[in-house]
């Protein structure tokens, strides 16, 4: 593909806290000859455009083209405008946001000082080929025309102000009377791959209007009932110059809109509360209704405080909530008898999608980075619940560029730099063979193995240069966010965290490796994968008592499942496991790490009543307690006093937990299937459904006397088996029958 590569701008300097610059307006007129076969018009704004054919604006969605590293990778959009033009003059406009070519509200994460901190920037190239054969090629270049928009300031993270006063209608029309606009300057292009941008667009999935208006000091709140991510639309009659303000939040404190957890800006004294999450539109007042909705931003929030605008204006009407994500679609569910259980899996799905712009997102708010453990732990109930593979795939390769030579990876991707040397370890670098190996594994896709193949034998390497004297891996983080502590005080060792995920990722490794043939570089993972476990037995694990290091949940339970022990060792490990959480009152002391994998410990161990009310009892700590709080979104963390994001994934692995257990939808592999479920003494239903590349599967169970009736639904092409749990039987004998569609009465025994 001819990719343009002349980047034209407005100015080379970037947006700061101190110089807004606005947002720029690129136009270009041309002639149009005669009649039109076919066009392709292919753009890279960076950070973000909205393009205009004719006046009409024709960008695929917000946040265009993509989020990424441009010294990685150049993304570029392509678009059929034929249904556009028109014989003689017709006009290509442009406008361009800063995202990350200038994002100064990513100061923490030093985004502010990255290597192609500038300006916005675009390329563009036309080709038309006329039904005569001739053809005609447009490219971006000093002859486009530049003017400040009505946006002046934008910023990806902080927000974006707009001054209707400013506007220029038509501007991206014919017959435009251009004559005071300037040159468009050549700069630099970046020196990222120039690639074509395949994912779906981020779009609005839905419109929430509020569901209460409270008076605030000077403004009013508005409550929109759910914690998502997206924009809001002002619709307002306004006066000449009236400034109206709307900051978004999730909290609300008081009877005030409390935004103390958007740390979004810091230096080294000062916390910039100016900026979070803050529009701005100033009014032109022309007696008609205004609307406006931001171009270049999102934001996390469920609350928006409205200054300036009179009572009178304080309408229902005057906000729209467009709650918007990646293009998704839903490929699995869960519900059951207790609205708990069905609550907790509607708002895992929420922040499934509030963080899913293009790729995982660890919030909507204050970061909105692309954190490498969290999509890792969130890749198994991500898959079971969202076609999310195709943003994997674009992902991979966005991280497989930011790898380093020897290795390393950044703790988030996109970066400029940060990440490299805090933020990252086995824990979080996992992503580059999770993502591959459960994608291949539930969907069957082996390009994804492929493509990231060589990457993840360069990150065993990485890892084999790491090993201690003692065997052991620690290097980075560790079991993040335990219940009741700092993100970082860990019960478990980092040592035991990070090389038992590194044991797990050379195996997993040393799979992918079997399955494409490449014999050698398996026996290299496994190896190192044996080494590794060798070593966790020897020097973390307590075969007197048998207790792991930590004495804690999250090392015992990891101990168990990630297979570092014998069957015999196992029931007295677990023996132990369940010692523990009585003597934690049968509650979850974990983090994200033990999170992920203790719930499935316990089912393997029949305990699956105890991991059911370890979740959803209203006491703290549990998730129970975070909707008995009012949570409408997976909360950051499990602490009484919350101060941390209220919309977070990554301990979402209990929708994950719902449908294969509580349903039992078992998925070996993409086509293999064991339905198991397991019937929760509480519930009197379940039922769940996931689409497998062959199709359609349904599994559930009800209770009807003293019996239960289960029904399943396979498609064709998928094999299997169903398999009862400990205590139960089929009607006509047995606890195991070969996978296929039908009803089955079960009793107890």
């Amino acid at each position: 593909m001819n990719f343009p590569s002349q980047f034209i701008a407005a100015a080379r300097e970037a947006t700061t806290l101190d110089r807004h610059i606005p947002a720029p307006f690129l136009r270009k007129s041309f002639t149009v000859t005669g009649a039109v076969s076919e066009t392709e018009l292919l753009i890279c704004g960076l950070g973000f455009y909205e393009l205009f054919i004719n006046g009409k604006k024709i960008t695929k969605g917000p946040l265009a083209p993509y989020v990424s590293n441009p010294d990685h990778l150049l993304y570029y959009d392509k678009y059929d405008i034929s249904a556009y033009l028109t014989e003689g003059e017709n006009v290509i406009g442009i406008l361009l946001g800063n995202g990350f070519q200038s994002n100064c509200g990513g100061v923490v994460w030093e985004f502010h000082k990255t290597p192609w901190l500038s300006g916005p920037k675009a390329a563009l190239s036309l080709d038309i080929t006329y039904k005569n054969g001739e053809p005609f090629r447009l490219e971006s270049d000093e002859s486009f025309l530049t003017h400040p928009s009505p946006i002046t300031f934008d910023d990806y993270r902080l927000g974006e102000y707009y001054d209707a006063n400013l506007a220029l209608d038509g501007w991206a029309e014919g017959g435009f009377d251009d004559s005071s606009w300037t040159p468009a300057i050549s700069v630099e292009r970046p020196r990222g791959e120039a690639v074509l941008c395949t994912v779906d667009p981020i779009v609005t999935a839905r419109v929430l209007t509020p569901v209460k208006i409270t008076p605030q000091d000077n403004g009013y709140v508005y409550d929109f009932g759910e914690n998502c991510a997206g924009l809001c639309t002002l619709h307002i009659k306004g006066n000449k110059g009236q400034v109206v303000t709307m900051e978004h939040g999730e909290n609300y404190v008081d009877g005030k809109l409390n935004l103390d957890n958007i740390r979004i800006l810091f230096d080294e004294t000062q916390f910039y509360r100016e900026y979070a999450q803050k529009t701005r539109y100033t009014c032109i007042g022309n007696g008609e209704i205004e609307t406006y909705t931001p171009s270049f931003t999102y934001f996390g929030f469920r609350y928006v405080l409205v200054t300036g605008i009179t009572k009178e204006q304080a309408a229902e009407t005057l906000l729209t909530y467009n709650v918007m994500n990646s293009k998704l679609a839903a490929v699995g569910d869960f519900s059951c008898s207790d609205e708990m259980a069905n609550t907790l899996q509607k708002i895992t799905r929420t922040s499934d999608l509030a963080n899913f712009y293009y790729f995982p997102t660890d919030c909507p708010h204050r970061e909105k980075n692309g954190w490498t453990g969290d999509a890792a732990i969130s890749a198994e109930h991500m898959l079971f619940n969202l076609n999310v593979e195709q943003y994997y795939k674009e992902w991979l390769r966005n991280i497989r560029k930011s790898q380093h030579e020897n290795g390393m990876l950044p703790g988030i991707v996109p970066t400029g730099g940060w990440g490299y040397h805090w933020g990252n370890g086995p824990a979080w670098d996992c992503v580059l063979t999770y993502l591959p190996y459960y994608t291949h594994m539930y969907r069957g896709d082996r390009g994804i193995l492929e493509e990231n193949a060589s990457s993840i034998l360069r990150y065993l390497d990485y890892l084999s240069q790491n090993i201690r004297e003692d065997g052991l891996i620690s290097l980075g983080l560790g079991d993040w966010c335990p219940v009741g502590r700092g993100c970082d005080q860990y019960k478990s060792p980092l040592e035991l965290t990070d090389s038992i995920i590194s044991m797990d990722i050379a195996l997993k490794a040393a799979s992918i490796f079997t399955e494409l043939a490449l014999p050698l570089q398996a026996t290299f993972a496994a190896e190192l994968g044996n080494k590794l476990k060798a070593a966790i037995r020897r020097e973390l694990f307590d075969f007197t008592t048998m207790t792991a290091a930590g004495n804690c949940q999250t090392s015992q339970s990891m101990f168990l499942y990630y297979g570092l022990l014998n069957e015999e060792e196992e029931k007295a490990a677990f023996r132990r496991l369940r010692e523990i959480i009585k003597a934690d009152n049968d509650k979850i002391d974990v983090g994200i790490l033990g999170a992920r994998v203790l719930f499935h410990v316990l089912t393997r161990f029949g305990e699956d009543d105890l991991a059911y009310e370890m979740i959803t009892t209203p006491e703290y700590p549990s998730y129970g307690n975070w909707v008995a709080r009012g949570a409408t979104s997976l909360w950051e963390d499990f602490n009484e006093v919350n101060t941390n994001s209220l919309n977070h994934h990554f301990f979402g692995d209990i929708s994950h937990w719902f449908i294969r257990t509580i349903a039992g939808i078992d998925l070996r592999s993409a086509d293999t299937i064991n339905i198991a479920p397991r019937f929760i003494k509480k519930l009197t239903n379940a039922e769940a459904w996931h689409t497998c590349p062959a199709g359609k599967i349904e599994s559930s169970w009800e209770r009807q006397g003293t019996g239960l009736l289960l029904r399943v639904k396979l498609p064709k092409g998928i094999a299997g088996h169903i398999n009862l749990p400990q205590g139960f039987a089929f009607k006509d004998g047995g606890t195991t029958k070969p996978a296929a569609s039908g009803e089955y009465t079960i009793t107890a025994i």
